[in-house]
């Protein structure tokens, strides 16, 4: 089962799939595995979010990370590890909605826009800590974070992110990206969805390529 470290080593891209349906799930999900892309997100706003967590689940689990995203209570995070999700992302830091994804054993990213937001959702066990929202935290912001954080702490930022900021984030020291808009919008053909994805992923693994130079 593919676990949040081997998810962003293999592709550091978060989909997040705000507003999909179940019958889209399929044809939307192969297109962004088949691109690269190893973890799916499902917004709890989404039409009928579960059921499509459960079929992306079913589908894909062994191959990619599954999950929800603006999860906002504990009980939200029972219903998603029952519907197959194994990543809990939230857009506040919330330290029962922490607590809740860790008794279950899911992965999971709060929000944070602040250094004593960033401590405070590290103490209660975030595995990793979602930027929100990136515009307002460009990349001089990470790295002054990453001057203070420990260095194993991996930084996610996710809103107004494509390919034309992504190399600034990571010589900043970010280690993944949550990709909205820029990737899917509902009832967007699976086909463009698929060309994004593979836009996206090569323009990451330029930049990636570069900042090791």
């Amino acid at each position: 089962m593919m676990d949040l470290d081997r998810a962003l080593a293999e592709c550091p891209l978060a989909a997040i799939l705000r507003g999909i349906t179940p019958a889209e799930c399929d044809a939307v999900g192969a297109a962004l595995v088949e691109a690269g892309f190893r973890i799916l997100e499902v917004p709890l706003n989404s039409p009928d979010p579960l059921e499509s967590i459960r079929i992306l689940a079913d589908r894909f689990g062994a191959g990619a990370l599954i999950g929800a995203g603006t999860v906002l209570t504990p009980a939200d995070v029972d219903r998603v590890s029952d519907a197959g999700g194994r990543l809990i992302v939230m857009p506040h830091s919330d330290p029962a909605v922490i607590a809740a994804a860790k008794a279950r054993s899911l992965a999971c990213l709060p929000g944070v826009a602040t250094p004593t937001e960033a401590f405070s959702a590290l103490a209660a066990g975030a595995d990793a800590l979602k930027l929100f929202p990136a515009e307002a935290m460009p990349p001089p912001v990470v790295k002054a974070w990453r001057a203070v954080l420990p260095a194993s702490v991996r930084l996610v930022p996710v809103g107004g992110i494509g390919a034309h900021n992504l190399a600034a984030y990571l010589a900043a020291g970010a280690a993944g990206f949550g990709i909205g808009s820029a990737l899917y919008k509902p009832d967007k053909p699976a086909g463009d969805v698929r060309r994004d994805a593979r836009a996206l992923a090569d323009a990451c693994n330029r930049s990636i390529r570069t900042s090791a130079l």
